[in-house]
């Protein structure tokens, strides 16, 4: 295995400017222009191509991606990977057939809105991790212990987030008032790497700061940081992490759906694969981090494809 690299900065900066690539007009009849993807190269692709998109900031996506073409591609499809930069567009995309499969969506409540919109349209293709959750998060040497101890708090009134778009800020946004804070505390949003650029900074002089974060997510351990407890549930409860796809796909697509299907992860095996992808490899090598990780867990699956 490959010397350990924690991701640094600049390559966080670096998937920042990754998920630049794909542009789009957000809401229903929406039209999309996507960004180019990378990977993989097939197999042949007699069984046809697979428009995959993601999210390359958000690395449960990202790591799952990279993982679906692995795969989908040893049985015989083309798989095109397509980044885009918020959750709206990538749903109106699925919904209207331009993006076949999204690889990591959260769809039972931090995407539900989204789900309502375009559920119609979309086929769910399956649940491969059943505990993920959105949190609110301090440096573990803050003496905070729960989001109610927030208020009157000196923590500049900042709340640093992630994309506006994501379901995550939506969430955070309903907390705020369910906690009196609202008035009070500014969620500040922009993207997940800049977030990370002010987490990293901050815990690197041993200052407070409060971050939107979801488990499962590398950064919780690669950064010191702890969930504040959420009494009044506001941030929501766990959920799956689903695959899904534009109507139609498994009719399609029936193999690519009955392999799909049986993708479950528990939190090594996630865990394992989120950091390979992501610390231990890093952008360009995403390939080489999804082999890494099928040397130590493929044979836990019965779905693995080995060749």
């Amino acid at each position: 295995m490959r010397k350990r690299r924690i991701m640094t900065i600049a390559a966080i900066g670096a998937v920042g400017a990754l998920a630049l690539s794909g542009c789009a007009s957000d809401g229903a009849g929406g039209t999309i222009e996507l960004g180019g993807g990378g990977g993989n190269t097939g197999g042949g692709g007699d069984k046809g191509t697979i428009t995959l998109g993601f999210l390359p900031s958000w690395t449960d996506g990202l790591s799952t991606a990279y993982l679906l073409q692995d795969q989908l591609e040893k049985i015989g499809y083309d798989v095109e990977l397509k980044t885009l930069t918020e959750a709206g567009p990538l749903y109106t995309g699925l919904a209207q057939g331009d993006v076949d499969l999204f690889p990591s969506a959260w769809p039972e409540v931090t995407h539900a809105e989204y789900m309502e919109t375009y559920g119609a349209s979309i086929e769910d293709l399956g649940t491969y991790y059943d505990n993920a959750r959105l949190t609110i998060a301090v440096p573990e040497y803050s003496e905070l212990t729960s989001i109610e101890d927030l208020a009157g708090a000196d923590l500049g009134g900042k709340i640093y987030g992630i994309e506006p778009g994501a379901g995550l800020t939506a969430q955070t946004q309903k907390m705020l008032p369910a906690y009196g804070l609202d008035s009070e505390y500014e969620l500040v949003t922009s993207s997940t790497a800049a977030m990370l650029t002010e987490l990293k900074s901050a815990t690197e002089k041993q200052e407070d700061i409060v971050v939107t974060l979801w488990r499962p997510f590398w950064a919780n351990d690669a950064f010191p940081v702890k969930d504040l407890e959420d009494p009044k549930g506001a941030m929501g409860t766990a959920e799956g992490l689903h695959f899904l796809g534009t109507k139609g796909f498994a009719e399609e697509f029936p193999e690519a759906a009955e392999l799909i299907e049986q993708i479950k992860l528990d939190d090594e095996q996630y865990g394992a694969l989120e950091d390979l992808v992501v610390n231990e490899y890093g952008e360009g090598e995403e390939a080489d981090a999804v082999d890494e990780w099928l040397k130590e867990y493929g044979d836990q699956f019965e779905w693995v494809v080995s060749s």
